[in-house]
């Protein structure tokens, strides 16, 4: 099984405004991906960065992400699950920001 480390980020300049993302991907090579939105937010590009680098990487690798986001972190850990269980609700009934 190959294992990989990724290091996440993503900006903004402005919020809302031209925002960016980038994964560092360590493995048996190290590899660099990025994007870019004309008009986003930086939960936006953290949010992206995640699955982007997941998604350059084959299926059954074991990975260890980094991220200095809280969004992004709280997400995969506390809150994906109960926003499935609630039809993509928060706990007050709002839709979730950024369900996409």
């Amino acid at each position: 099984m190959e294992r990989f480390i990724i290091y996440t980020d993503g900006a903004c300049l402005g919020n809302p405004g031209p925002g960016g993302w980038a994964a560092v991907i360590l493995g048996p090579e190290r590899r660099e991906i990025t994007g870019f939105e004309p008009a986003t937010t930086n939960n936006r590009m953290e949010l992206t960065a995640a699955p982007e680098g997941l998604r350059a990487l084959s299926a059954g690798a074991e990975v260890h992400l980094h991220t200095d986001s809280q969004y992004v972190r709280n997400g995969m850990h506390e809150w994906l699950a109960r926003w499935k269980r609630n039809g993509w609700r928060t706990a007050d009934k709002k839709p979730v920001k950024n369900e996409d």
